[in-house]
């Protein structure tokens, strides 16, 4: 039992251990006390008696139970589209006085319970979830979630927690059936070998279009990292050379354009090449990458917004599952 800290720095770990719970609970007996069990609430405020803790939140405002902060938990933050997104949020948790918590995960896996305990144990008001990555263990989690979670850039195929995105399947269905209908047969899919579920309706959205032509689907798949992606391209085109190439994200296709050209291969005469995002990256290649829109400073933005509506209890919220509109944007990397 710890029973002299008083004159040390007292953590909310420290909480957890003396009572015999989890982080997530401190931090609910904290914030809505009103949801824990009576003896277990006891404990917890005994231990935090004994141990003389004071977190800062308490210290902002024990009337409201409200620490302004949110959490936000991301993958690889290197990526462009991901900071772009970030932006959107803080842009407007500025408007309302919201502080934001970055917590950055690994960009190839999905969402572990430690991670949510840490983040419960934050004390935060609200988050917003902004992965590729979205498993039914992660539904089940943010189910349990006693303060609101927002979807950021992803969904689950139920709409049962809130979300912002665009529609994934018809934006890669449109961006195909364009190329078909410009009498194009050989289209192929480049995806990403983790199996991310965003990626898994972009892939859906492709086939339906091939399949509605009666075209053969050509799906392969890489890593996102330029360091296994760009000799994985200059081999595969060695021997294979389709008309089109349709990337899951800007950085593929970018990495796709210099390992082609880098063969000889022609862009856009003998290859067309279509991204996705639209991020500075399709800007700065060269050629200029064609590429579907997924307006990210928007969504991470409204999503944003959509989580203080829910924090705050709006009665104007009508609609927690937004869809955003995509667009295709035409560069020189397509004819």
């Amino acid at each position: 039992m710890l029973t002299n800290l008083k004159d040390s720095k007292v953590t909310i770990y420290d909480v957890a251990s003396e009572a015999n719970v989890s982080l997530a609970t401190v931090s609910r007996v904290l914030n809505y006390p009103e949801k824990v069990k009576p003896e277990t609430r006891e404990r917890v405020l005994e231990a935090i008696n004994r141990l003389g803790y004071r977190p800062n939140a308490i210290a902002r405002g024990l009337a409201s139970r409200k620490s302004t902060t949110v959490a936000l938990i991301v993958p690889d933050v290197s990526r462009a589209s991901v900071a772009e997104m970030i932006n959107g949020v803080t842009d407007i948790a500025r408007k309302y006085d919201y502080t934001v918590i970055l917590k950055v995960t690994n960009a190839e896996q999905a969402i572990e319970d430690d991670v949510w305990q840490e983040v419960y144990a934050s004390q935060v008001d609200g988050i917003i979830y902004l992965n590729d990555e979205l498993t039914e263990q992660n539904i089940e989690q943010i189910r349990k979630s006693d303060v609101p979670v927002v979807l950021c850039n992803t969904t689950d195929e139920n709409n049962v927690v809130p979300s912002v995105s665009i529609d994934f399947e018809a934006a890669f269905y449109n961006g195909t059936k364009s190329f078909i209908e410009k009498g194009r047969k050989d289209i192929l899919l480049v995806s990403t070998r983790s199996a991310f579920s965003v990626n898994a309706l972009k892939e859906r959205g492709y086939v339906k279009a091939i399949e509605e032509a009666g075209l053969k689907s050509n799906i392969v798949r890489t890593s996102g990292r330029l360091a296994v992606n760009y000799p994985f391209f200059q081999e595969y085109f060695k021997d294979n050379h389709p008309e089109v190439v349709i990337a899951v994200r800007d950085s593929i296709g970018a990495s796709l354009i210099n390992a082609v050209s880098d063969l000889g291969i022609k862009i856009p005469e003998e290859l067309e090449v279509l991204g996705f995002q639209n991020t500075k990256i399709s800007k700065m290649s060269r050629p200029t990458l064609s590429t579907i829109d997924n307006p990210i400073y928007d969504i991470g933005a409204v999503s944003m917004r959509l989580l203080t509506k829910l924090m705050n209890d709006e009665e104007e919220v009508e609609n927690v599952n937004v869809i955003l509109p995509h667009d295709i944007i035409w560069r020189n990397s397509t004819k």
